[in-house]
């Protein structure tokens, strides 16, 4: 069944102004974005990921391109599109329930009790019985949680993610990449993920992106035809480690990357 383009990207580019002219961060990237899909974005430090999001997101201008959301341009924010940060970015004086909630104070939704829906949003990334909690009590795979949850409370078409899971330490990690593979499966959302580990990507994706060094082009759209669901053991087969090494290959812009293992890197 072919899937409806949410979101499509124009000969995106983007430059920062400086006292040198201007700093290219983005060159003529084209992509598109199919509806209820999971696609990760790789590349080099500085090769533009964070940029990107941030353009899709109607946070930033491009210097040249369109974007188009649903086939209208993309201007401005949208709550139809959610972001969830590396960090957590929660405030600290309100509760995991009031800071999920935040969302719909900002923006009220006819119809709706935002404390039931804070609460169905919880129990949906799995922290029923800490909606009382407050910040400072919960371990940093939790906070990411409840960042989660404050995004998913709008019901956005579009969730973009940018490095969500880097600031956790490897056993919490590949917990939140399991927890985030059950919400998609759940959810009608549509996912975008800025990820600096390849196995990450390949693991969790229908489709893998990879950005060149700055100024970041696309140099490979990698359908991943792994079946689903998908689980760690994965990992370990000899299909998800050709296309983990396709990946490789085309971060590194070389024949070889550095590994010579045949065995792919858990999470590299």
């Amino acid at each position: 069944m072919t899937r409806q383009t949410l979101l499509e990207a124009r000969d995106l580019s983007h430059v920062y102004p400086n006292a040198n002219g201007g700093l290219g961060a983005l060159e003529h990237v084209n992509l598109t974005i199919e509806r209820d899909s999971f696609v990760c974005v790789v590349g080099p430090s500085g090769s533009g990921k964070t940029t990107l999001l941030r353009l899709l997101s109607g946070l930033l201008t491009p210097t040249a391109g369109s974007i188009l959301f649903e086939g209208e341009p993309l201007d401005r924010p949208r709550r139809r599109i959610g972001f969830v940060f590396q960090q957590a970015n929660l405030m600290p004086w309100r509760t995991a329930e009031a800071n999920v909630r935040l969302p719909l104070e900002i923006q009220p939704e006819a119809n709706s009790d935002p404390a039931l829906r804070a609460r169905a949003m919880l129990e949906l990334v799995g922290l029923t019985g800490f909606e009382g909690a407050y910040p400072r009590d919960l371990s940093g795979g939790m906070a990411q949680r409840v960042a989660l949850a404050r995004a998913l409370v709008h019901a956005p078409d579009l969730l973009l993610m940018d490095e969500p899971f880097g600031s956790l330490d490897a056993l919490t990690r590949e917990l939140m990449i399991g927890e985030l593979l059950r919400i998609w499966r759940q959810r009608a959302v549509t996912i975008l993920m800025v990820t600096h580990s390849v196995s990450e990507a390949v693991l969790m994706a229908d489709r893998v992106i990879v950005l060149s060094e700055r100024p970041g082009s696309v140099v490979l759209d990698l359908p991943v035809d792994l079946p689903r669901p998908r689980d760690l053991e994965m990992v370990y087969t000899a299909p998800f480690g050709r296309l983990a090494d396709q990946v490789r290959r085309a971060v590194y812009g070389r024949a070889t990357a550095p590994s010579q293992s045949s065995e792919p890197i858990p999470f590299d």
